[in-house]
Formats: structure tokens, C-alpha cells, sequence
């Protein structure tokens, strides 16, 4: 069950996370007074990267720039496939541990700054610092949110604090899962670079992030990392959604339990990918030194959590 799972997530994420993002933006176009470009506009925009553009690498590039896009989706993917979302069984499980996951995120994000700097132009260095200023108080926060999790688990592997959590629904609203979740959001937010750490949609090049990083990719190669930074979003609204709300999870092999699960998961990630767009309304953009102040209020929320975890156990 668990590798047909593993697969069913891995197309579900491949095949979901560009929908998501078209629904996601449909809804703030709607509450913006805007008709949008209908929910399956980024598969449009993915056929047309991948059919109808060609491959354009600046004179210069290294390797590096050139499988940064692989990686970048390579390491989606295998999250994607590792991480509790259909079942509360891992197709791989010593690679669904908390650290070799959030090592595998990481990764991706660490390809694609190389590969802004390897450009050698100004906005990809300037993206490039900025993301990495981002991820080195991003990540510990979502070691140590994930971990408070863990604790009275007594295992960092996320299918085992899944079950426990499916099997024990009163952890959910317990001190340490209130704190740990609203850590696990602001991480989201800044990670996936939505407002108000970054704009998704804004090409004004003094405030980009992710997009400045990412200015000289064209063609297949843009398409890849279009899809990857999609499928992230995926994942990471999926582990949230599972951490702290594991109802439908399937925990036996039959095929109604998969398919409710896998229903579960869509209805989950679709729910918060809208909640999410709508909070995006109402929200403007921080300046760039004050994000730091956001993200070290997050890293103090998931210390808390990890201490109410051993102290109100």
C-alpha cells in the first residue's frame, strides 16, 4: 500500500500543485474585482514553456545553472512521495524523517540561489542573498516546530507522528500543536514567497526574492522551476494540513481507504491554498528588514512549542 500511495502522491502533487496555483490566484483575482485567467491557466503556461519556447542560458552559466531546475524538482519530488499525505505509511520510510526532509527542501532552495549567483548578474546575486538570509532563519524554525511534534512521539519520523496524532485527535489542541502551528505558517509563507515576506506576483525588481533569482531562465528551464516552486507549495500546505489536521488519513491497505484519503488530501491543501490567497487580499509587503523580525518571532513560537511539549506533557 505504502508504494502505491507513494506513487498516487507523486501524481497528485505533479499533477495537483499547478491547479492549485491557478485556483489560488483565481480567488484573489475575484476578490480584487478581477474575472482571472481561469484556474488551469500555469498548465497552460507550463505546455507553452515546454512546447513552443526554447532553451535560452546565458553566456557563462556553469552546470550549475543548467540542473538547478532538476534538482529543484527531483527534491519536490521525492518529498512529495516520502511524506504522509494519502496513507500514514511512507513509501520510503528512513527518508520520511524530519531532518531528511527539511535537508531535501533545503537543498532545492540552496540549487536555485547557486544558480542566481552562478549568472553572474546583479538581481540574481541580490535574490540569491536575500533567499539565503531567508532560509537560514526559516529552516531551523521548521526543525524545531516539526520537532515539539515529535516529542512525546519519541520519534522524528513524520509517519509515525501522523499515526499518533490520527490515533490521539486530542493532541491537536494542545499547547505545543497551537504554537508549533502557527510557527509551521509563517515558515510556509516565507518559504513558498507569499506576502507579506514576498510578492508572487511582482516584477519590480528592488523587491523580488524568488523572482530575481530566476529572471534568466527561459523556456523548458523555466517551466521546470515554475513547476517545482508549485509542487513546494503543495507539499508544504500537505505537511501542515497532516501535522495538525490528520482526519482521512487512510491507516489500512484497502482501495476505499486510499481513495478517501487521497480526497482527504485534495480537499485539505485546496482549503488552505484558498484560505491562504485570501489572506494575501489583505496583506501588504513587508520591508526586507523586517522580515527577519517575523521569522525570529516564528523561531521563538516553535521554541516555545518544544518547551510546553516537555513541560506540559
Amino acid at each position: 500500500m505504502n508504494a502505491v500511495a507513494g506513487a498516487v502522491q507523486a501524481l497528485l502533487v505533479i499533477g495537483g500543485a499547478p491547479l492549485l496555483t491557478g485556483l489560488m490566484r483565481q480567488v484573489r483575482a475575484r476578490l480584487e474585482g478581477r474575472a482571472g485567467a481561469g484556474i488551469a491557466q500555469p498548465w497552460r503556461d507550463l505546455r507553452k514553456q515546454f512546447l513552443h519556447k526554447e532553451t535560452v542560458r546565458p553566456r557563462g552559466t556553469s552546470e550549475v545553472f543548467r540542473i538547478a531546475p532538476l534538482v529543484l524538482v527531483a527534491t519536490s519530488l521525492v518529498v512529495a512521495v516520502v511524506v504522509p499525505f494519502v496513507t500514514t505509511g511512507s513509501a520510503i520510510p528512513p527518508a520520511a524523517d524530519l531532518f531528511a526532509v527539511v535537508a531535501l527542501l533545503t537543498l532545492g532552495t540552496v540549487a536555485l540561489a547557486l544558480a542566481g549567483l552562478d549568472t553572474g548578474t546583479a538581481f540574481g546575486g541580490m535574490g540569491a542573498s536575500r533567499e539565503m538570509t531567508i532560509v537560514a532563519l526559516v529552516e531551523p524554525t521548521l526543525l524545531v516546530a516539526i520537532f515539539a511534534l515529535s516529542v512525546r512521539v519519541g520519534s522524528t519520523n513524520l509517519s509515525s507522528i501522523v499515526s499518533s496524532t490520527v490515533h490521539d485527535p486530542s493532541r491537536v489542541i494542545s499547547p505545543a500543536s497551537l504554537l508549533a502551528a502557527v510557527a509551521l505558517v509563517v515558515v510556509i509563507i516565507a518559504e513558498t514567497g507569499r506576502l507579506p515576506v514576498d510578492n508572487p506576483s511582482t516584477h519590480l525588481e528592488l523587491t523580488m526574492v524568488h523572482e530575481a533569482m530566476i529572471l534568466e531562465y527561459a523556456g523548458p528551464d523555466l517551466a521546470l522551476v515554475e513547476l517545482a516552486s508549485a509542487m513546494r507549495l503543495s507539499v508544504f500546505l500537505g505537511l501542515l494540513a497532516n501535522l495538525f489536521l490528520p482526519w482521512g488519513v487512510a491507516t489500512s491497505p484497502d482501495p476505499l481507504s486510499l481513495l478517501i484519503g487521497t480526497g482527504a488530501i485534495v480537499l485539505k491543501v485546496g482549503l488552505l491554498g484558498v484560505a491562504l490567497a485570501v489572506g494575501e487580499v489583505f496583506l501588504a509587503k513587508l520591508r526586507l528588514f523586517r522580515v527577519p523580525e517575523l521569522l525570529a518571532g516564528s523561531f521563538l513560537l516553535s521554541l516555545l512549542a518544544v518547551a510546553s511539549s516537555f513541560f506540559l506533557a
